[in-house]
């Protein structure tokens, strides 16, 4: 639960243009899920884990992270390894949204444990539409794990 009581979406993607398309998208979709954003892996890590400029945020785990993976500083690849492999994170569903189209991304993603794995269409219409997808399913359907216990 965020701050104002609803499920929300950690968007990790450094291309200004796919951000807004991507926020876009969602808006379009008539989704009240509010949408935070980092630019970077270093940034979603520090999100995620409350430090630095978020050392002081209140809103719980968010209810889908979709993740780039080629970005600055810490790669997808990186990011998705670190919260698969924490106990207090690795329970948050995450989608690569990504350009990649390699075997091997691919391979590593799910071998990592992601949850889905969808290449950015390259026509607007269709990019539009995979993110209101992405954003219904995962945002609004999809019945999330309850937290980890602790011990």
């Amino acid at each position: 639960m965020n701050a104002t009581g609803g499920k929300y979406i950690l968007l990790a993607e450094d291309n200004p243009n796919d951000v807004e398309l991507t926020l876009a998208a969602l808006a379009d979709s008539h989704m009240v899920n509010p949408v935070e954003v980092v630019h970077d892996g270093a940034e979603a890590l520090d999100f995620l884990f409350r430090r630095g400029a978020y050392a002081s945020r209140n809103q719980g785990d968010p209810a889908v992270i979709l993740l780039d993976i080629k970005m600055p500083k810490v790669d997808g690849l990186e990011v998705l390894r670190t919260i698969k492999n924490d106990p207090n994170l690795r329970l948050i569903p995450v989608v690569m949204l990504t350009s990649s189209r390699e075997e091997a991304d691919l391979v590593r993603s799910y071998e990592n444990g992601v949850n889905a794995y969808v290449v950015k269409p390259l026509n607007f219409d269709d990019f539009i539409h995979a993110v209101r997808e992405i954003g219904l399913f995962w945002g609004f359907l999809n019945e999330p794990s309850p937290a980890p216990r602790p011990g």
